[in-house]
């Protein structure tokens, strides 16, 4: 999550992005639809130690389980950010512009950071940790 807020004001500095209200209203709600991304991700790995796989092939099917929902949710998401953005060009409503950019951006960034980052971490932690310490941590919930 801290890599993603990273990444996201970057973007916005080199972009650059005025935050309005309701530019900040996207990036909240892009926050909170990374942190459900990252759940959808580790509640699939629960669910794989759970019926007895190793510790590495339940990270890889956690990842593997939980792209399908976070791609769909994401997409609908996109597809209301494009709808928005476009109101905004006919209609003259630039405040709703800006809302519609920095979710999409959020969007964007939090499937990145989800399924790349979030991924490459929790191989990093697997193979520091070991196998059966983190099997634990997994099943109470970190």
């Amino acid at each position: 999550l801290v890599a993603y807020v990273i990444f996201n004001l970057a973007i916005y500095k080199i972009i650059p992005v005025t935050l309005t209200l309701p530019g900040i209203a996207g990036f909240l709600l892009s926050i909170g639809m990374a942190v459900d991304a990252n759940i959808l991700i580790i509640e699939r790995m629960k669910e794989e130690v759970r019926i007895g796989r190793s510790i590495r092939l339940a990270v890889e099917a956690g990842f593997s389980r939980a792209w399908p929902a976070i791609r769909d949710g994401n997409l609908t998401t996109l597809i209301s950010c494009a709808v928005l953005f476009w109101f905004g060009n006919t209609f003259g409503a630039s405040i709703v512009k800006g809302f519609a950019f920095t979710l999409a951006i959020g969007v964007l960034l939090s499937m990145f950071t989800a399924m790349v980052v979030s991924r490459v971490l929790m191989r990093s932690i697997v193979a520091t940790q070991g196998e059966k310490a983190l099997s634990s941590r997994i099943l109470s919930g970190f």
